[in-house]
């Protein structure tokens, strides 16, 4: 699946497709911890560029994923990155990530707006029913974030993850199109 359009909109962010000039960005970000301990279940191992190439070149050649850069408009600058996969599209179900990667500029908004634009994107022109994600439990904001937007706790992965010799839930989150708050 390919972005067709970026729909007009007053967010100061869009989400473009990723281009080779935003590939050093990412490397940087997935040899982070800190960004890897929130960013997926799997344990916060850093990764090469080898590695990092191979899951972006997977996600460009599966048609069961699509992934983009969230990028300030104003500069082009890349700061994130966000997409959609395991899509079902028999079903019309995808489940969502977004991750921000640059540490500098967390905090102020950025992962509000990309979502809007990815639940946009996904509901209108993907035409996806649900949608859906996977958080840790400690991930406090990006709890508050989905939640705010509309996304309803739907079950629980008991002591899924383990950071730091500790155990933690997984928490499982849905969206339907016709549930979409108009909070934002």
């Amino acid at each position: 699946m390919k972005l067709n359009k970026q729909k007009e909109n007053t967010s100061q962010l869009s989400l473009t497709k990723i281009e080779t000039n935003d590939m050093q960005y990412i490397y940087e970000w997935f040899s982070d911890i800190d960004f890897l301990r929130t960013y997926d279940y799997m344990p916060p191992i850093s990764q090469t560029k080898e590695e990092v190439d191979k899951t972006f070149n997977d996600y460009e050649k599966n048609e069961e994923s699509v992934v983009f850069a969230i990028k300030i408009k104003e500069n082009n600058q890349i700061i994130g990155i966000a997409g959609f996969d395991d899509i079902v599209k028999e079903n019309k179900v995808a489940t969502l990530f977004i991750g921000i990667g640059d540490k500098n500029i967390r905090g102020r908004g950025y992962g509000k707006e990309a979502l809007n634009l990815l639940l946009e994107y996904g509901f209108n022109e993907l035409d996806f029913y649900r949608i859906q994600l996977n958080v840790l439990e400690f991930n406090h904001a990006a709890i508050a974030l989905y939640e705010k937007a509309g996304f309803k706790r739907e079950g629980t992965f008991r002591e899924f993850v383990l950071r730091d010799g500790k155990r933690y839930d997984l928490f499982l989150y849905g969206l339907l199109k016709y549930e979409l708050s108009n909070v934002y």
